[in-house]
């Protein structure tokens, strides 16, 4: 019976299935942790076209004279849900300043919301709000906010831009 229970056959094949067990698990936590990465960086890289098309979509309004800044009249769209529920209209589209825009088809600083393609050719959607706010003793400026959504899913936001512009702003 001695002997028996010094015989170590099979041992080692003990040995082999625990250590081929533990490096399985050390294996799926790499592969895990690589899959997290790549998750993340898709998620970064779409931030970052998001956050590009704002500063673009911002720029526009740069550019032009503070008596030009403003949404075209028939272009605003009450029954879009997404662009009306955003907080940056503050719960009403009456806040939206309208201009009249001319030109066929108009320029991009008119249109409340447009979709595009991003560098890495995927869509978004840039909602763009005009808003006139009056601070504390001092002139009116018109606040405009930028909003870029995902273009397949217009309720996640990737990117939000606010500036404001008063009567000195402007070419």
């Amino acid at each position: 019976m001695a002997s028996r229970l010094r015989n170590e056959k099979g041992f080692g094949l003990i040995e082999l299935l625990m250590a081929m067990t533990m490096l399985n698990i050390g294996i799926l936590a790499l592969v895990a942790a690589f899959n997290s990465g790549a998750i993340a960086l898709q998620r970064a890289s779409r931030t970052t076209t998001a956050a590009a098309l704002a500063d673009q979509q911002m720029e526009l309004y740069r550019a032009i004279m503070y008596s030009a800044i403003g949404l075209d009249t028939t272009s605003v769209n009450a029954t879009d849900t997404t662009y009306r529920n955003d907080s940056a209209l503050g719960g009403s589209l009456s806040n939206d300043l309208t201009v009249t825009c001319t030109g066929s088809p108009l320029p991009n600083q008119c249109v409340p919301t447009r979709t595009v393609a991003g560098a890495d050719h995927r869509t978004y959607r840039v909602d763009s709000y005009i808003t006139q706010t009056t601070p504390t003793n001092g002139r009116a400026v018109k606040l405009i906010t930028i909003v870029v959504r995902d273009g397949t899913s217009p309720y996640r936001t990737l990117a939000r831009e606010q500036s404001t512009f008063d009567t000195s702003t402007g070419s």
